[in-house]
């Protein structure tokens, strides 16, 4: 008796000739969630499709993934047209996704960011020509964030660390949830109206696309670009861009750099006018140098005695004009070395540190500065702090 046997690949090829010959199965509609999603260095996209009672493996081939307008995440619900077939090697049939779209609150989200990026866009919100300059040396730098929470506590420490008598103005405002964007947007008009500040940071950290959404929407926006106060964007982590981050005239990749960008460090600022002093020095030298020299070589030349004289002349006017330069340059760098010096000790006339010397004393309670007796309550601790250390004490 005989058996006509065929091998392993003749059999998944003969089962992807029927998924072939299934017209449904070539253009199908599907929905489901993504897990196990894998972008791989060659452009593929690997993923699995499932509900609540089954899956399905699938793969999105480098030709279509640079249509997609957003990134494949676990857990995120989808719509996607493709086919299926089967890979031989394997004898598993797939899902071959040709475009995905996504589906429900966060997948709306997107559609309106796309939207209203957009038209923004094609206003001129986010040109370069109008970028306000962030001043040099700001004495007081508006926040709008949250007043709990690390951002606003990393902001001071690297202002106060950069310039130890900068002043922090914050405005407190909701940075998530419903009616967060109307506050951003309603503190940005105060601070401008009232001219609070010299510059502005608006803040917040990391989060998914629902929590950053108030610096997504339209009020946020139009409210940033008519801010006659230069703004700075600091929203979410390095990788996250938002409306806010497009239309401000800076955007920084967290709120610490937004901290180091709007502060000049004091430290540096000295550095740098003593080396750009170095340099008129050593430029002014050199020039004077160079003159003796050419005069040097022509008076060594009798032939050239009338042509000598005219240049001894003009060697004269030249020598003249470079003392003239050397003394203008001394006179500005004194001026200004005056000014650094008046600006030194007017901030360390107003620092902080000068009044607990002078015997005063402050008095938080968790950790907010108590301006009123009326915040006292009997039994109440507090932490007092000296000109030498800090106590703790409780009201009687």
């Amino acid at each position: 008796m005989t058996y006509n046997a065929i091998s392993v690949s003749e059999l998944n090829k003969y089962i992807k000739t029927k998924f072939e010959e299934d017209e449904y199965l070539e253009n199908v509609l599907v929905e489901g969630e993504i897990s196990n999603c894998k972008y791989h260095y060659t452009g593929h996209i690997y993923f699995t499709l499932k509900d609540e009672n089954s899956l399905i493996k699938s793969i999105m081939f480098k030709t279509y993934t640079s249509h997609l307008d957003f990134k494949l995440q676990d857990g995120m619900k989808v719509m996607i047209l493709g086919s299926v077939s089967v890979f031989e090697r394997d004898g598993t049939y797939q899902l071959y996704a040709k475009a995905i779209k996504q589906l429900g609150k966060v997948g709306d989200l997107r559609a309106a960011y796309e939207e209203l990026k957009a038209k923004l866009e094609k206003e001129g919100l986010f040109e370069q020509a109008h970028k306000k300059q962030i001043p040099i040396m700001p004495k007081t730098i508006g926040v709008l964030t949250s007043n709990t929470g690390a951002v606003i506590r990393d902001i001071i420490n690297v202002s106060t660390r950069r310039n130890p008598n900068v002043h922090i103005r914050l405005f407190p405002v909701p940075v998530q949830g419903e009616g967060a964007a109307s506050k951003i947007a309603e503190g940005i008009h105060f601070m401008n109206q009232n001219k609070l500040a010299d510059v502005l940071i608006v803040a917040r950290g990391g989060g998914s696309l629902e929590d950053l959404w108030p610096f997504n929407e339209e009020a946020v926006a139009r409210a940033i670009f008519a801010s006659e106060i230069p703004v700075i964007s600091a929203v979410g982590h390095e990788t996250d861009f938002t409306i806010a981050d497009f239309v401000a005239d800076l955007r920084a990749p967290t709120p610490s750099a937004a901290a180091e960008l709007a502060v000049a460090d004091l430290a540096q600022l000295k550095q740098s006018l003593q080396k750009y002093q170095n340099r008129y020095k050593q430029a002014l030298l050199r020039k004077t140098q160079l003159m003796r020299l050419q005069y040097e070589k022509c008076m060594a030349n009798k032939a050239f005695t009338g042509a000598i004289q005219k240049l001894q002349e003009q060697y004269m006017i030249v020598d003249k004009n470079v003392k003239n330069i050397e003394h203008y340059i001394k006179q500005k760098l004194k001026q200004e070395s005056s000014n650094a010096q008046k600006l030194i000790l007017k901030l360390d006339t107003l620092s902080p540190l000068k009044t607990l010397a002078r015997g005063y004393s402050i008095i938080t309670v968790e950790e907010n500065i108590t301006k009123s007796i009326a915040q006292l309550k009997p039994g109440v601790e507090i932490q007092i702090r000296m000109q030498d250390g800090k106590a703790k004490a409780k009201v009687i």
